[in-house]
This record gives C-alpha cells, structure tokens and sequence, in this order.
C-alpha cells in the first residue's frame, strides 16, 4: 500500500512539475478546453443561470472562486464584481479571464475583499451571486443584511449552499473556527427563511440540485485527483460530463439547495 501511494505521489509530483514548465499561453489553452474544471457541481451548478436575470445590470458575485459564475454573468451582459478572499485566486482569474480571454474590464472585476466588510460598501447592484459561500460563514445573518442593503429595489440574490440533509454534510466535520471550511453542515428551506425573511427578503424560488449520479462521479473522480492529480484524473471527465447534462432540479436528496431571494420594489 505505502508503495502505491509512493508511486502515485511521484507521478503526481512530475505532472505537476511538467504543467509548470509550460509556457503561460499554453497552460492557458488547456484550461480554456476544461474551463471551470473537474469539479462535477460547479459544471451542474451552472444551471442556475436560467434564475438570472439578462442583458445590462450591475452583478455582484460574492465568494467568486475561480470567477466560473461571474465570467458566465459577464457573458450574459451583466457588469460584474467579483469579489474573493483569497489574492491567489483574483490575481489567478484576472489572468485568465481579463488577459487570456480578453473580459472587457470595465464589465469584469476581480477584488480582493471580505464579505464581513460589506458594511463599508457603497456600490449598489441588481443582482448578487453567492454560490457555496454562506456555510462558510459563522455570521452569514450579517452578511444577508449586507446583501439586502447593497441590492437595489427588485434586486434578487441568489445563493446556493449545501443541503444540509445531506449524507455527505451530516456527516462532515465541521470547522468552527472559520478558517475555510463549513461551520455549518448547510441549510434546508426553513433555514434559509429564517436567515433571509427578518432581513426583508421574499423567497421566490427554492431549487434543489446535485443528483445521485453527480455526487458519486465527482466523488470517484475526486478521489483519483487525490490520488494522481488532475491531468490523470482529465481523461474520466468526458465520461462524467453526460450525468452533469442529464442532471434533473430537485431530486429527493439534493446535494446543494439553492434559493432566489428578491427585495421588493416597494419598502415599507
């Protein structure tokens, strides 16, 4: 056993090794074809669209990531702040998205920014993004109130987090002093009424996602990466894909739930 995973951390050391030696261009070409990556729920999550609106609007993505759902809102004609935590990951997705595919920065921005600083800002949008960011967050009520006074009138925040009914989340470990991962195993639909409703938000729609199949794929396909890296892992993903496309709204046990929240148009 120890020599497997010996082996396996030597190939896995070469591999990484030999992407990094490429030039930046071609580097960027491979990720442009696999763009957002091997994650399985960030491909389904993508489906969420369909609860945005389109054309001209100012987009907030909070917790951006690897700036997937912002360059996706830049496309559908939204100007776009991405904000994220971590520089390594702006800094990456400026990069990628403003000088390898040429985003127009003047609809595409990537900061750097805390979420619990929102109180400071004084942008305003029609829509805010928050995929799979609140369970990170012990005071994600604070947060919420942020997001409902930084969204205009009829604005709508979307956000998506783990279900918290879950196997796989009931199960998780969590981590209560907030350095990265869950402090909390998720939310259902009471849940996010009793976060979203006090604020002043109406809940319009409430969508479960992630389907038995595309749990179990990301998981083997996970674990390979774990094992021997991404570049391995990549041939498995054409075979993945399909369980993604076919992936049905709210199976019986979703994996993540989403919710579209709106501020009315008139407040009391």
């Amino acid at each position: 056993m120890w020599e497997k995973q010996e082996a396996a951390g030597i190939i896995f050391s070469v591999y990484s090794g030999l992407a990094a030696m490429l030039p930046p261009n071609i580097r960027n070409w491979f990720r442009n074809l696999i763009y957002p990556g091997l994650d399985l729920h960030t491909r389904n999550r993508a489906a969420l669209r369909r609860f945005w609106k389109a054309g001209a609007r100012d987009v907030l993505d909070a917790g951006s990531g690897n700036g997937y759902f912002s360059w996706l809102a830049y496309k559908s004609g939204a100007r776009v702040v991405a904000m994220n935590l971590e520089n390594a990951q702006v800094e990456k997705a400026r990069a990628f998205l403003l000088d390898y595919k040429n985003a127009d920065s003047s609809r595409l921005t990537f900061e750097e920014y805390n979420l619990y600083d929102l109180s400071t800002e004084i942008r305003t949008f029609d829509e805010i993004i928050c995929f799979e960011v609140l369970e990170h967050l012990r005071r994600d009520a604070d947060v919420v109130k942020e997001f409902y006074r930084i969204l205009r009138p009829g604005g709508v925040l979307h956000a998506c987090c783990p279900y918290r009914l879950h196997p796989r989340h009931q199960v998780e470990v969590l981590d209560l002093n907030e350095t990265g991962g869950h402090v909390r195993q998720g939310y259902v639909e009471e849940d996010y009424r009793a976060l979203l409703e006090p604020v002043g938000f109406q809940i319009q729609e409430v969508v479960g996602i992630g389907t038995p199949g595309v749990y179990h794929a990301d998981l083997i396909l996970r674990m390979i990466r774990n094992r021997v890296g991404d570049w391995l892992a990549l041939p498995l993903l054409p075979f993945a894909l399909p369980l993604v496309w076919m992936a049905k709204f709210n199976p019986s046990v979703p994996f993540s739930l989403y919710v579209r929240a709106v501020k009315p148009e008139t407040l009391l």
